[in-house]
């Protein structure tokens, strides 16, 4: 298996296939194969030398967390051609002490309070839901009509697993009066002016807009904030941390454990108040 420089398009083409068949994501197929070819525009051959080459190349030009994004899809790839010699090892990633870039609850308030009154009511929704619910933005934007009126949505993942994300009640009646009121009671609910299902790049850009427009912190108004805020609401009022990991649709409780960390500024503020000598 060392010498497949001629094969590397059809090796590539039959490792995307391999990868759909076991129904990854489209973006796990999009960057395990980005690795793979990554690697055969830099080594004509694969061998253990190569493979520790392109790992010190990664070290050079990437994050830690893209290295291992990386590593991952180049030993998938090995995987997929039975390689049976030494494979790329992960790097360690140092686990934050604390929580950041998470909007905060009154600035969550106060953001869906200035949507309301500038009657932006489908960004409104659209924030409301990631934060009511932990849907991740790409998982938002495939939201129907359907969904809301039966109060949740099942999302297929790897390994043909379900998860279903569960809509609350409160936001559930609110969001079918707005639904009524838009005549959007059918299909898609998240479209843009052209009628199609509104893009994921373009509610990051909303994001960045409203943040200038309404003086909040640039770097909580992203997509993920509101999917940690629910994260961080949920523990607070439920202890239950399994549960919490099997609705974020993670895939170890390792994961989840990161919402019981505090931020550095609830960091600070807890020590100022307990700190009295």
């Amino acid at each position: 298996m060392d010498d497949i420089a001629g094969k590397e398009a059809l090796l590539l083409r039959g490792f995307e296939n391999y990868l759909t068949a076991q129904n990854r994501s489209k973006n796990t197929i999009r960057s395990y194969t980005y690795a793979a070819r990554q690697f055969f525009g830099r080594y004509s051959r694969i061998t253990v030398f190569n493979l520790q080459s392109y790992k010190l190349y990664l070290l050079e030009h990437y994050k830690p967390r893209t290295v291992n994004l990386r590593i991952n899809g180049m030993n998938r790839f090995l995987g997929y051609i039975g390689w049976t010699k030494e494979r790329i090892r992960l790097i360690k990633i140092q686990r934050p002490v604390c929580l950041e870039h998470v909007i905060s609850e009154g600035d969550y308030e106060y953001l869906k309070i200035r949507l309301l009154e500038d009657k932006q009511y489908f960004y409104y929704f659209v924030i409301r839901l990631m934060a009511a619910t932990g849907a991740r933005i790409s998982e938002t934007v495939q939201f129907t009509a359907n969904d809301i009126k039966n109060g949740f949505k099942s999302i297929y993942s790897k390994g043909n697993r379900v998860r279903r994300i569960y809509i609350p009640k409160l936001l559930q009646e609110d969001m079918m009066k707005w639904l009524r009121k838009t005549d959007r009671l059918s299909g898609d609910i998240f479209i843009n002016s052209q009628g199609k299902r509104i893009t994921a790049s373009g509610i990051r850009k909303q994001l960045k807009i409203m943040a200038a427009r309404y003086h909040l912190d640039k770097h909580v108004m992203h997509p993920h904030s509101f999917r940690h805020r629910f994260a961080k609401s949920f523990v607070k009022g439920c202890d239950n941390i399994s549960l919490l990991s099997d609705l974020l649709g993670h895939g170890s409780l390792e994961t989840t454990r990161i919402y019981l960390r505090r931020s550095s500024f609830e960091q600070k503020m807890i020590v100022n108040q307990v700190v009295d000598w």
